[in-house]
């Protein structure tokens, strides 16, 4: 489950004052992104055309998104054997990309049924069948989730946070979660488009150590310089 849309609103909103980002539950409109339904039906038109033609279909931000944290993560000397969770793993494709790179303790979850089947066949395509992903709704895990290195998120905190129903408690739930799924002194890699830097320091304040941001494409709007994307690491504490 993963998201890349954007509007002008919310690019002016990352180009903004700092003191304009503080936080707020009521910063998006809900919208259908945030749906299971939206999600079930997107990836079950992506499995179609991997299986008539073998194109695995968008890559979420976009092929640097995967490049830049696998070079934090040759700087920050992550270990191969580190165990990565891939949260909402849409496609698969960060899973190939992370295996390709060496990393052997993987996997990835999905809460939406065509999702894993996709990510499934384009693993099984990159002859990558010992890598697992799990049908699991994030927010829902029954404390399965326990123990990992790195926790990966690329888009789906963003789909959370338009969920219809009520994305205050899921946003709640979410760092919660999050907290149980990591060791003490684990990273969080999180790319968003919908919360500037300010505003995901603000949500992840509890638990959680700002390491430092990732580079992103800048852009000018109304005479100001911001990202359209915000790539941050977080790690664990007490």
């Amino acid at each position: 489950m993963e998201v890349s849309t954007e509007s002008v609103e919310q690019k002016s909103r990352n180009a903004s004052d700092p003191e304009d980002d503080k936080c707020s539950d009521n910063d998006f409109e809900p919208s259908i992104l945030g749906t299971k339904e939206y999600w079930e039906e997107a990836y079950q038109r992506e499995l179609e055309t991997f299986t008539d033609i073998g194109d695995v279909g968008e890559i979420w931000f976009g092929e640097e998104s995967m490049s830049r944290v696998l070079r934090w993560m040759d700087k920050a000397k992550i270990p191969e054997n580190a165990s990565i969770l891939d949260i909402g793993t849409g496609n698969g494709a960060f899973l190939v990309e992370l295996a390709k790179h060496g990393y052997r303790n993987l996997i990835g979850i999905d809460y939406s049924p065509a999702s894993v089947e996709l990510s499934r066949n384009v693993l099984k395509a990159e002859d990558l069948t010992d890598v697992p992903v799990k049908e699991m709704d994030f927010l829902n895990c029954q404390g399965e989730l326990k123990g990992f290195d790195i926790c990966i998120d690329k888009g789906t905190f963003d789909a959370i946070s338009l969920n219809p129903d009520d994305s205050t408690d899921c946003k709640t739930l979410y760092v919660q979660t999050l907290k149980d799924a990591l060791k003490d002194k684990g990273f969080f890699v999180i790319t968003s488009c919908n919360w500037t830097k300010q505003q995901l320091l603000d949500r992840f304040i509890e638990g959680f150590e700002y390491v430092q941001e990732l580079p992103t494409p800048s852009f000018q709007f109304g005479g100001k310089t911001g990202n359209s994307v915000t790539a941050l690491i977080f790690k664990r504490v007490h």
